[in-house]
């Protein structure tokens, strides 16, 4: 049975990866930050194959000791403060764990186990104002924030690693993916929920920023795979995941809305303060190299994956879910 460390276990991406691996009969242990352990809603409670313990990026002396106990095949790293936006807040802590963590999980590697199997979770936002559409691994890369800096540092230090130290070290440079996980500081998931709680009277509006925005969004389960393929190949590389089209904020809307026999612009409001610096050059995936190489491609259209989560809010709603945001909740992974 092979072993995988799945950091930001508790997160939208490390819940699924971690399914996905245990199906694929691995024994799983999950970093979760400290004082996180009880934000694990969407792990199965009762699991031998699931070991949690916490973990702090900082401490490189930790890190080596959880190797050296745990003697993984593999690690997975989806640990970072994901709202890029907000990240101007945070600045100093994002480029501790995201940046400098990768660092020390990567030195510890090298001094544990070498033949550790290692995955970085890149991310479309270290293109940030490209010079071309699509992107693909060549593209040139302009982060505006520091949460897009710090995943670039990573992926630097990542392929250095592989270059100099010989290290199987993968970097998945992943577009928006979407899930009833997602967390509801996330815009996709805020018009999911929120059209669901107006269709059961909870709510009467929803504001949103620039509705004409357009994201690539793809079903996060798939996109976990992606991760996993990566890691079994005979040798190692840099992989774009997306879907290669894009949709509006609108079309989101309009689709969740439809679903629930109602109309979004009833309900939905723009509001100017949401609103953000209009993007010259749209980010979309050119997912060739994954197409040819992994044979991996998004699969879930759309409009499945908004009905879907539209559906899991509803769900949860009727049943009597109390409304709790669950950014309270997850601060670890997801892009």
């Amino acid at each position: 049975m092979k072993k995988a460390i799945v950091i930001g276990i508790n997160g939208q991406d490390g819940s699924y990866l971690s399914e996905w691996l245990v199906r694929n009969e691995y024994q799983v242990l999950g970093w979760v930050r400290p004082a996180r352990l009880n934000s694990i809603d969407f792990l199965p409670k009762k699991n031998n194959k699931i070991q949690l313990i916490e973990m702090d990026m900082t401490e490189s002396s930790n890190i080596e000791k959880c190797l050296e106990e745990f003697q993984p095949d593999e690690i997975y790293n989806l640990a970072s403060p994901s709202r890029p936006h907000e990240s101007w807040k945070f600045a100093i802590n994002i480029g501790d764990i995201t940046a400098i963590g990768v660092t020390r999980i990567l030195e510890a590697i090298l001094k544990i186990n070498p033949k550790i199997r290692y995955y970085q979770a890149s991310t479309s936002e270290m293109f940030g104002s490209p010079c071309e559409t699509p992107q693909s691994e060549k593209t040139p890369f302009a982060p505006r924030n520091p949460y897009g800096v710090a995943k670039l540092y990573a992926h630097w230090m990542v392929q250095n690693y592989r270059y100099y130290h010989g290290l199987f070290a993968v970097s998945g440079i992943l577009f928006n993916h979407e899930s009833p996980r997602r967390g509801l500081d996330f815009v996709t998931r805020k018009i999911s929920r929120t059209a669901a709680q107006i269709k059961l009277g909870l709510a009467s509006e929803l504001k949103l920023g620039d509705l004409d925005a357009r994201r690539d969004w793809g079903y996060a389960p798939e996109y976990v795979q992606s991760m996993w393929l990566m890691l079994q190949q005979g040798c190692p590389g840099v992989y774009v995941i997306g879907t290669g089209e894009t949709h509006s904020v609108r079309e989101f809307c309009q689709n969740a809305f439809e679903y629930l026999d109602l109309d979004y612009q009833r309900f939905v409001i723009q509001d100017e303060n949401l609103l953000r610096p209009k993007e010259k050059i749209q980010l979309v995936a050119n997912t060739l190299r994954a197409k040819e190489i992994l044979g991996w491609e998004a699969t879930t259209h759309f409009k499945n994956i908004v009905e879907i989560m539209v559906s899991s809010d509803l769900e949860k709603l009727q049943n009597g879910e109390q409304n709790k945001s669950l950014s309270e909740k997850f601060s670890i992974g997801g892009n």
